[in-house]
C-alpha cells in the first residue's frame, strides 16, 4: 500500500479512534485509522474510513493515497466497479505521471475483471504513452 511510503498514520488503532471521537471532522484521522486498519487486515473497516475520509475533504496527495488504497481494497474484494470508480478518480484529478500510470494499469486490470477487454486495452494505450518503457516491458516479455 502507499500509506508507508507517504508517511500517513501515527499511533494505534485506538489512539486514532480518540482523537475521530475527539474531532470527528478530522479526515487525516480518519485516513490513517483506515490505513490501520488495512494493515490488519479489517478491509471493510478501512473501505469505510477511507471513504469518510474523503468525503470529509483530504489535501490533494492524501486524496490521491485515500482513493488509491481504497481502489486496491475494492479490487481484493470483488468491488470491480467501485475500484474503476476510485482509479477514475484518479486520472481526472491528474497527478504526477507515475502515479497516473499506475491508476491507469489498476484500471485497467479492474475493467479486465469485468470484461470490459476494450476499455482495459484502452488504458493500457493510455500508460503505455505516459511510459514508452512501458511499451519495451512488454514487448521483452
Amino acid at each position: 500500500m502507499l500509506k508507508d511510503a507517504l508517511g500517513a498514520w501515527r499511533g494505534s488503532e485506538a489512539e486514532i479512534s480518540r482523537q475521530i471521537d475527539a474531532d470527528p471532522q478530522n479526515a487525516d484521522a480518519w485516513c490513517s485509522r483506515a490505513s490501520v486498519r488495512s494493515a490488519a487486515g479489517d478491509r471493510q473497516g478501512a473501505l469505510a474510513d477511507f471513504t469518510m475520509a474523503i468525503r470529509l475533504g483530504l489535501r490533494f496527495r492524501e486524496r490521491i493515497v485515500a482513493w488509491g488504497n481504497r481502489g486496491i481494497i475494492r479490487s481484493e474484494t470483488g468491488d470491480y466497479r467501485g475500484a474503476i470508480e476510485d482509479f477514475s478518480a484518479i486520472v481526472e484529478a491528474r497527478p504526477r505521471k507515475s502515479i497516473m500510470k499506475a491508476a491507469l494499469m489498476q484500471r485497467a486490470l479492474a475493467k479486465e475483471s469485468i470484461g470490459d477487454m476494450e476499455g482495459s486495452a484502452a488504458d493500457r494505450r493510455l500508460a503505455s504513452i505516459l511510459s514508452p518503457d512501458l511499451n519495451k516491458q512488454t514487448t521483452e516479455q
